[in-house]
């Protein structure tokens, strides 16, 4: 059990929503994982907790790169969609998404500059009783389909108490093989960013941007660093007569381990926000420097609530980061773990 310093209120608070203490219902099916990875046709995959989706992973060449849709609520409801409510030129805010405006010069932010991010392999998937993870590896291709860049990718579901749930990600980026650096620029737009939906929205719906220092709205939250952001407002609710609103959110964390921590953010009242990781310098990678970033999303009943995000901020940056190594197991080529964690502990 990990231990915090906190007060009891926080303590006691915390043992409530620790995915790694959960002590919850059991499983309805012995033997069975709660969360599992299920890949689909058409180059998706499904993150399930007790078989109902909460997120799903596109990584279809269609696309000009993968990103998670829908992100779904305590509710059901996706607390994201695909593309700006009022503007097409937005189109690339594919919900929950990465991207970098400025790679060795080159636009992966936009939409039709001949670029491309696109997935080459998955390593594996990991079913849990309190986590799934899928491990994947992406490359990053220039308009003449030259690689500048590979990512490495982790994406673990966390199952929540109240069916609550976060989406957890880890992301390296390095050169590619044929290559010694990769210059990241100078810019507000990359690494991870998430489009919600539009009721969630401060313009287009009822909601609420707030960060981790109690500021809110896009003018007083704009460039400024912070822990953490929230985007809290109503969402609809079943169908027909039976269709009714509920408040739901996401809190986006950014990891106290990252560089450049508390990072700075790129908000807007029209309905996105991203952790803005070169909005006030670049920095060079190289492979024996890669940039590793870790960021959590909390899918989140009711408002935003800034004592509980203390907790799961307290919890995520306790929790260890993801290591890809070589199978050890029989019938698997690569496998994903917590960092200093057996497999057989998942």
């Amino acid at each position: 059990m990990i231990q915090l310093s906190q007060t009891r209120c926080s303590f006691l608070l915390f043992a409530v929503i620790a995915p790694m203490a959960l002590a919850e219902e059991s499983s309805s099916f012995p033997g069975f994982d709660r969360c599992e990875v299920v890949p689909q046709a058409g180059n998706q995959v499904s993150f399930q907790v007790d078989g109902i989706e909460k997120v799903r992973w596109h990584y279809g060449d269609q696309y000009p790169r993968p990103f998670f849709f829908p992100f779904r609520g305590p509710s059901g409801t996706s607390l994201t969609r695909m593309g700006h409510p009022g503007a097409q030129n937005h189109d690339h805010h594919q919900s929950v998404w990465f991207a970098h405006n400025k790679v060795n010069g080159l636009d992966f932010w936009a939409n039709g500059k001949g670029t491309q991010i696109r997935q080459k392999m998955w390593y594996a998937y990991e079913d849990g009783d309190n986590e799934a993870t899928m491990a994947s590896v992406c490359g990053w291709f220039d308009p003449d389909d030259n690689e500048v860049m590979e990512q490495e990718i982790v994406a673990s579901l966390l199952r929540l108490p109240h069916n609550e749930h976060a989406l957890e990600l880890q992301i390296t980026m390095r050169p590619p093989q044929n290559r010694e650096t990769v210059e990241l620029e100078k810019t507000n737009f990359g690494f991870f960013a998430v489009r919600v939906a539009k009721s969630l929205s401060a313009h287009f719906g009822g909601g609420t941007l707030t960060n981790s220092e109690g500021q809110v709205d896009e003018k007083n939250i704009f460039g400024k660093p912070a822990r953490w952001m929230d985007y809290s407002g109503p969402v609809a609710v079943g169908q027909g007569d039976e269709r009714t609103l509920v408040t739901e959110g996401i809190t986006y964390f950014d990891h106290p381990e990252n560089p450049r921590y508390p990072t700075h953010w790129h908000v807007r009242e029209d309905g996105w926000m991203g952790a803005s990781f070169c909005i006030q310098e670049g920095i060079t990678i190289t492979m024996e420097s890669p940039l590793t970033l870790r960021y959590l999303l909390h899918a989140h009943s009711g408002a935003y609530d800034h004592r509980k995000a203390e907790v799961v901020q307290a919890e995520f940056a306790t929790r260890p980061g993801f290591e890809v190594t070589k199978a050890t197991r029989k019938h698997r080529q690569f496998e994903v773990r917590r960092i200093g964690l057996p497999t057989e502990d998942r």
